[in-house]
């Protein structure tokens, strides 16, 4: 095989080749004399028919298959040869392909951008961080504490408002006719928690323990049982109970609940966890400066296949959001033209960032190991106070959520690497400073 690079453009390589009739009929005869071993023909015993008979019978069959063999393998060889990165699979055009003549393709491919790394050291970095509060700790109990809440009943006669929990026993009918699904009996409603049919919840408040009432509600047009969809119904309701929340008093009994000593321990692990997330958003903002940083640093050319697949995900993404009524207020704002132009300008800085952390990656030898992915796993789990269980049990239980770890904790152990090496100051701020990305809204800033 002889192969000779054409004029190329960038990053894309173009090489011309041409492979010997020769040795494109070694291999027919190859596939052949191998089908032969095992073929018998009538009146030769296996591997015993003229070789002539057995190329009128095989030769046609075999041509596809030695064609694609001795193209492929000619490839690699050009990949070998020059040493190519290969960015995406090159592709193949068959130029010339008669039989018993030599065979002539053109390949195409795009390759990897050479990266020269600089000296990170020379890098100065600001990092933000902020003392935990204690007014911090006490919203977080708050939290919990209202996430443990139980319900009592109301002892007082009085009529029910939102906010209440209406125990309920209901049956649902349309003209008249009894509904599967309709039905229900000691069921929990929160009144104003639009957990039912839009006006349901509406028409029970005002009510005392005891009343019967007759709800009427119209089935949403898109509801999910299109037996009911768009449909009038009337629920007969029987009010049995009506009850309050009661949020548990915060004290050492509440803690012990929680697995904790004392009230004091408790605060005492929420602080640390609260700590760990003041370390995670200060990490977060000190990653977007320093790929800030690295995007303004590094110039290079970056391949389009990636650019181009890069960026059909984040229209993806959008057009998701768009459908859903999920953009957010930038991008309400911005006309698609503009925001598919920042979204072309996010995929190139998305390629030209990933390929530059795996260059620092290669040449520092940078891997994942077992020891790291446990890491990732416990600091995961930290992030849910009394569920800690639960999360290693996931994690036990599911190989392709532990296999999905191992991109982003190579991407952490690399950028880690590279803040080892650059001047850092630290900065202290408020808990508010630290948690507000207001700078990064702009899409074409976040990586």
């Amino acid at each position: 095989m002889k192969a000779t690079e054409e004029k190329s453009k960038g990053l894309t390589k173009k090489f011309k080749a041409v492979i010997a009739a020769a040795d494109f009929e070694k291999e027919v005869e190859k596939r052949i004399e191998k089908l032969a071993k095992t073929t018998k023909l009538p009146g030769f015993r296996p591997g015993k028919a003229p070789k002539a008979m057995l190329e009128q019978k095989y030769r046609s069959a075999v041509l596809g298959e030695a064609l694609d063999f001795v193209v492929q393998d000619a490839v690699s060889q050009i990949v070998k040869d020059n040493k190519l990165r290969l960015a995406f699979e090159p592709s193949v055009k068959l130029e010339k392909f008669e039989d018993g003549k030599d065979i002539t393709f053109v390949m195409e491919a795009e390759v990897l951008p050479e990266i020269k790394l600089s000296d990170f050291s020379s890098l100065k970095l600001e990092r933000f961080v902020a003392d935990v509060s204690e007014d911090e700790i006490q919203k977080s109990l708050e939290y919990i504490a209202s996430t443990r809440r139980e319900t009592e009943s109301v002892q007082t006669k009085r009529k029910s408002k939102k906010g209440d929990v209406v125990s309920i026993d209901f049956k649902g009918t349309i003209g008249g006719v009894e509904f599967a699904g309709g039905k229900g009996q000691d069921y929990p409603l929160e009144l104003g928690s639009n957990s039912f049919i839009a006006g349901f919840e509406d028409q029970l408040i005002g009510h005392q323990k005891g009343d019967k009432v007759d709800v009427k509600v119209q089935f949403p047009k898109n509801y999910h049982a299109k037996d009911l969809a768009g449909k009038d119904a009337v629920f007969a309701v029987e009010i049995k109970d009506l009850k309050v929340y009661k949020k548990p008093e915060i004290n050492d009994e509440f803690a012990v609940k929680l697995g904790e000593k004392d009230l004091a321990a408790l605060k005492q692990k929420i602080s640390q966890r609260i700590g760990q997330d003041h370390d995670a958003a200060s990490k977060m903002k000190l990653k977007r400066a320093l790929l800030d940083v690295l995007d303004k640093a590094y110039s290079f050319d970056v391949p389009s296949k990636l650019v181009d697949a890069e960026y059909e995900g984040i229209v993806k993404q959008y057009e998701h959001a768009k459908e859903h009524n999920h953009l957010d207020e930038y991008e309400k704002s911005k006309s698609e033209k503009d925001l598919l132009k920042e979204y072309k300008e996010i995929a190139v800085r998305r390629v030209k960032l990933g390929l530059l952390l795996s260059e620092v990656g290669i040449k520092e030898k940078i891997g994942v190991t077992s020891d790291d992915l446990n890491k990732a796993i416990m600091a995961e789990a930290k992030k849910y106070l009394g569920q800690e269980k639960a999360v290693f049990d996931y994690y036990l239980k599911n190989k392709n959520a532990v296999e999905a770890l191992k991109a982003p904790v190579m991407e952490e152990k690399i950028v880690d690497f590279i803040l080892s090496k650059v001047q850092m100051k630290d900065k202290k701020v408020t808990a508010e400073a630290l948690y507000s990305f207001d700078e990064d809204k702009k899409p074409a800033s976040k990586k």
